[in-house]
């Protein structure tokens, strides 16, 4: 099994704009999406939605050695990360048309990736 991350972009703005039926909309998203996987065979292990951007705090380190905090929100984007899942499969191509579910069109894509596995190193 591989271990793939998928990567839910969203307008924060929209969100907090939408009726509670247009957010029990994406909730009924995320189910369907949930109950393809299980029946697909693939395994949620992990995930959950981010809070807004407001609250990030970007961590950098300048040339000189500082270190740079940031804290959101970041205007210059419209569409920021705001959730996840954690999912192990066996069957990426499955997986991606699964993730379809989620993706909303005029929106930015909903991203699969996969995680590197480590365990074999030492």
């Amino acid at each position: 099994m591989t271990t793939y991350v998928v990567l839910l972009p969203g307008d924060e703005t929209a969100w907090e704009n939408a009726s509670p039926e247009e957010q029990a909309a994406v909730f009924a998203k995320h189910e369907e999406f949930s109950q393809a996987l299980a029946a697909r065979g693939h395994a949620v292990t992990g995930g959950e939605e981010l809070t807004h951007s407001r609250t990030t705090k970007k961590v950098a380190r300048e040339t000189d050695g500082s270190l740079l905090i940031t804290d959101g929100p970041y205007a210059e984007t419209v569409e920021q990360l705001s959730g996840f899942y954690v999912v192990e499969s066996d069957d990426l191509d499955d997986l991606v048309q699964v993730a379809a579910i989620l993706a909303e069109p005029g929106s930015a894509p909903v991203e699969v990736r996969a995680a590197v596995d480590h365990s074999g190193e030492g």
